[in-house]
């Protein structure tokens, strides 16, 4: 990997690894759009703060945006989840596998 490959997802992960920041875009993965306060009841315990703040820096990184009936996922962000797409099922294989480890 070169070194402006690993600069760049180095750049990815450290906005991913923002408090919420994931939540965020997977609560918005349907493609439909989301108010601000809908967007909020469906991440979670996230505050007005951190949300509007994620949404900033999210909206920076042009992978959501604002329409007419509230924040939805550009391509960009659509092309990103694609590719987590693939996390559900990994992450029940690896509760699986650590479940075993405690028998």
């Amino acid at each position: 990997m070169s070194s402006k490959e690993n600069a760049a997802i180095g750049q990815l992960l450290e906005l991913l690894e923002s408090r919420y920041a994931i939540r965020v875009l997977w609560a918005l993965r349907d493609g439909h759009a989301q108010t601000f306060r809908l967007l909020q009841d469906s991440v979670g315990t996230i505050t007005p703060n951190t949300l509007n703040t994620r949404i900033k820096n999210l909206r920076a990184a042009g992978l959501v945006d604002h329409g007419n009936e509230g924040y939805v996922v550009t391509t960009l962000g659509t092309d990103l989840l694609k590719r987590l797409a693939d996390l559900p099922a990994f992450a029940t294989k690896w509760v699986a596998t650590l479940a075993k480890k405690d028998i």
